[in-house]
């Protein structure tokens, strides 16, 4: 799972990791942050 890259056409993203992101981004999370909080809501699914 790639974060860091701008490139769209690099990253194909799940649609609901992008939903995750946004959300994290909200939160104002740091990558770092971002990346735990996804790990978590995939495991806690």
């Amino acid at each position: 799972m790639k974060i860091k890259t701008k490139d769209k056409n690099k990253v194909s993203y799940d649609p609901e990791w992008v939903a995750l992101i946004i959300e994290a981004k909200k939160l104002g999370l740091s990558a770092k942050e971002i990346r735990q909080f996804i790990k978590y809501q995939l495991m806690h699914q």
